[in-house]
């Protein structure tokens, strides 16, 4: 079985959000959709996980580069 890539688990994810929002899913599938989801979401936040580490460590290479947050970035604008 091929690796699932972040984008279509995060596709997937927002597929369940949207059927559950519409909130026209009978308890079973919903309760499935809803383990789907979970799985989706530890999935992803591994490989978001992941991803920040990786950067991390080739910032820590290169001394000229700093890592800034992007929610220092809102606060920086007038």
């Amino acid at each position: 079985m091929a690796k699932e890539k972040f984008e279509d688990a995060l596709e997937k994810l927002e597929n369940i959000v949207r059927e559950m929002e519409a909130g026209e899913m009978p308890l079973d599938s919903a309760l499935k959709s809803f383990e789907e989801g979970i799985r989706l979401i530890r999935f992803c936040s591994a490989k978001l996980e992941d991803t920040q580490r990786r950067v991390e460590q080739l910032l820590e290479k290169e001394n000229s580069l700093q890592m800034k947050n992007f929610q220092d970035e809102d606060n920086d604008e007038p």
